[in-house]
């Protein structure tokens, strides 16, 4: 089948691939458009994967403010050049890391760096949990093994479903980034405040306050 300059423009205004890369995608394809589409993804993600490894020093601290200030988020990302750091599309796509660590509030960046403490005890409630429901031991530390594996999705950022698009993981956005700007990038660490987080709120009772300053008086 022969691919025409049309049908690679076209490719090339679904996908922002370069010319080249939509000829060849169309022709590995048989000139079907969305099987093209599916082919470009995945070499992007292919690429992405090689430029994962490469030194990442420069980038961007940003800060979020949300909910009238009752919500703060800081957070770094890493790129390899000053130039990509000050492009928007890079500084939109921090902005929506930080939006979205606003939102899911996740404790981690990773298993890798998760708390081991905090890991430990939510393994150890979960095994007492499953204990009670007298199933076999192998039965139960595959109950365990899937429940903690849904604890740290949850609570990992890279795990974590973006807010704006539940199909795509806080990672893969970070593959598509990658893929999309032609630079490694990494979300190095952040910080979330909450108005109010780790105080105990005091509970006025006015009408108990009243009466007992007028039993005092």
């Amino acid at each position: 089948m022969s691919i025409t300059a049309k049908d690679v423009k076209a490719l090339r205004d679904r996908t922002g691939a370069g010319m080249m890369d939509c000829k060849k995608a169309l022709g590995e394809c048989a000139g079907d458009m969305e099987k093209a589409i599916e082919f470009l993804r995945k070499q992007g993600m292919a690429d992405a994967a090689k430029k994962a490894g490469r030194i990442a020093s420069e980038g961007l601290v940003h800060a979020y403010i949300h909910g009238a200030g009752r919500i703060g988020v800081m957070v770094e990302v890493n790129c390899e050049t000053d130039f990509v750091a000050r492009t928007d599309k890079f500084q939109g796509f921090v902005n929506d890391v930080c939006l979205h660590i606003a939102a899911a509030n996740p404790r981690w960046l990773n298993a890798e760096e998760a708390d081991t403490a905090a890991v430990e005890k939510e393994r150890a409630f979960l095994i007492e949990q499953a204990q009670e429901s007298g199933k076999p031991q192998q039965v139960i530390e595959k109950m365990v093994e899937g429940r903690m594996a849904k604890y740290l999705k949850e609570n990992c950022l890279l795990d974590q479903p973006f807010v704006k698009d539940p199909d795509t993981t806080i990672g893969d956005l970070v593959k598509n980034m990658i893929a999309d700007i032609g630079e490694n990038i990494s979300i190095r660490r952040f910080t979330r405040y909450e108005l109010g987080e780790g105080l105990e709120k005091r509970s006025n009772d006015l009408a108990a306050e009243v009466a007992e300053q007028l039993g005092e008086a």
